[in-house]
């Protein structure tokens, strides 16, 4: 007999199995599913690939939002999956002993059994780890790192000096500014390592490598068989650390000290979570700021009227009641949210009774999550969601208002998972943008590189608002722009800078 006349029939019958497994699953998910009620797309009933397609276009941030105005505040997002719209499932879910990370987030994980802050299940593992981040970036340590963040922020501002000089003065790429300045912050406070990005070019490799990185990631998260991108090269040379020394000064058994694993852990986390949070919250600050003339000069105002010196600009009570310069960074982390994407959770295994998420029933295996683009862009929560509103987080806003506002802003998610930066970025932002407006004036580069950062009218792809920032999901959100051209005030000089 010839092995052709096995290997063909075989071949057959396999293939017939796997028609038919595919008939049965597909026909399961639709008719049989504990999610068939829940409307949604029909084709995330029966597969992730349609989600994945816009993964990889960087925008299933703007999909989610678009399938919640068409299908309402619940829907399947996935075979296994239901996304939520209101602030009473984003408290459900994010600050909830019963529920736990998905199982994507283990993407993540760079050496098998060793977890970062970010990756890390279970609740006490998880408390231990932020105990010893949170030495890093607490007020304690804000403090005594504060001139060192300054030394950064005044190299920045000689930067911009540099290029407001006339009579040419060149156009300046604000999210390459910021990232730069945000990456030399973090490198400081977390490895103790200067890595000049801001100056030199050496080390600026790792920013696409983060982005590449961050891309692949949340594909894996959907297709869940690709490989990440790696940041070892960097990483290796940050061993010398603030966080390392921080924790294993207060550890005393060798082997809860901190190792090359465990940095690397962190480190990839840690690191893009601290740089491109605060970089994109200033990105998308300066560009409404340099299309709204009236928060401007009220935000300009308040900061030239409240510090009479360069040198008086620092954290403290005179920073902290500039209330409209919070109101503005606020309003810019709401409509531009570092993370703008979903964060998975699951129910936990070891759950002894039902888990109800905003009044449903949570079926073990579902995974559920709050689109943060979606809440902070949902007119319920937030009115006219794409004007850039300053002043809706003021008093002079209804307290009532005010207070649905809050429950639905994100920015830095809720519960005892919420941001452990949170601190650190409202500093830096507070800090970069009373110096830059103590400083300068600025306004929009001319032509097409004004536009850069916006939407392009006409496309239908969600991005068609001109006076948009416009944000690209890679788990963190990527953005360019805008370009800014810098005047010094006449009544302010950087040789004053201290």
């Amino acid at each position: 007999m010839d092995i052709s006349d096995v290997i063909a029939p075989a071949f057959l019958y396999v293939s017939l199995l796997v028609i038919l497994y595919g008939i049965l699953l597909l026909s399961y998910r639709i008719l049989l599913h504990p999610l068939k009620a829940y409307p949604g797309l029909f084709l995330a009933r029966l597969s992730d690939i349609h989600n994945g397609y816009y993964v990889m276009r960087k925008s299933l941030h703007l999909v989610s939002r678009s399938y919640h105005q068409k299908y309402g505040k619940v829907i399947r997002h996935g075979p296994n999956k239901l996304l939520f719209n209101t602030p009473k499932a984003l408290h459900d879910i994010y600050n909830n002993d019963m529920v736990v990370k998905s199982y994507v987030y283990s993407v993540f994980i760079q050496t098998p059994g060793v977890h970062s802050l970010f990756t890390v299940v279970d609740k006490q593992h998880h408390t231990a780890k932020r105990r010893i981040v949170g030495q890093v970036i607490n007020d304690r340590s804000m403090k005594m790192f504060e001139p060192s963040m300054a030394g950064q922020i005044d190299i920045y501002l000689k930067l911009l000096s540099e290029s407001s000089k006339r009579p040419d003065p060149k156009p300046v790429n604000m999210t390459q500014m910021f990232e730069y300045l945000a990456c030399d912050i973090v490198g400081l406070l977390a490895f103790g390592y200067h890595l000049n990005l801001q100056t030199e070019a050496t080390n600026r490799f790792m920013l696409q490598g983060m982005y590449s990185a961050n891309h692949w990631t949340n594909l894996r998260m959907h297709f869940f068989i690709l490989h990440q991108l790696g940041l070892i090269r960097i990483i290796r040379r940050l061993n010398g650390s603030i966080l390392v020394s921080k924790a294993n000064a207060e550890t005393t058994s060798q082997d809860d000290r901190i190792h090359m694993s465990e940095i690397w852990s962190e480190g990839i986390s840690f690191f893009p979570a601290g740089a491109f949070s605060t970089s994109g919250a200033l990105s998308a600050l300066f560009f409404y700021l340099s299309q709204s003339p009236s928060c401007y000069k009220r935000l300009a105002t308040e900061i030239r009227s409240a510090f009479a010196a360069s040198h008086e600009i620092r954290g403290g009570p005179k920073l902290a009641d500039c209330q409209y310069l919070r109101a503005c960074i606020d309003e810019a982390l709401r409509i531009a949210p570092p993370v703008p994407g979903t964060m998975w959770r699951e129910p936990a295994a070891n759950n002894s009774k039902p888990l109800i998420i905003d009044g449903h029933y949570i079926p073990p295996g579902t995974q559920i999550g709050v689109n943060i683009y979606a809440i902070h862009h949902n007119p319920e929560y937030f009115q006219d969601p794409f004007t850039f509103k300053p002043e809706r987080w003021l008093s002079e806003t209804p307290e009532a208002q005010r207070k649905s506002m809050q429950d639905a802003f994100s920015a830095f998610s809720v519960g005892y998972r919420g941001c452990a930066g949170k601190a650190m970025a409202y500093l830096e932002s507070s800090l970069v943008v009373a110096k830059t407006l103590w400083y300068f004036d600025f306004e929009r580069a001319p032509g097409k590189l004004g536009e850069v950062g916006g939407g392009r009218p006409g496309s239908h792809n969600g991005r068609s608002r001109l006076d948009e920032f416009q944000l690209y999901d890679i788990i963190s959100g990527a953005h360019d722009g805008p370009f800014l051209i810098f005047t010094s005030r006449g009544d302010s000089s950087a040789s004053e800078r201290r």
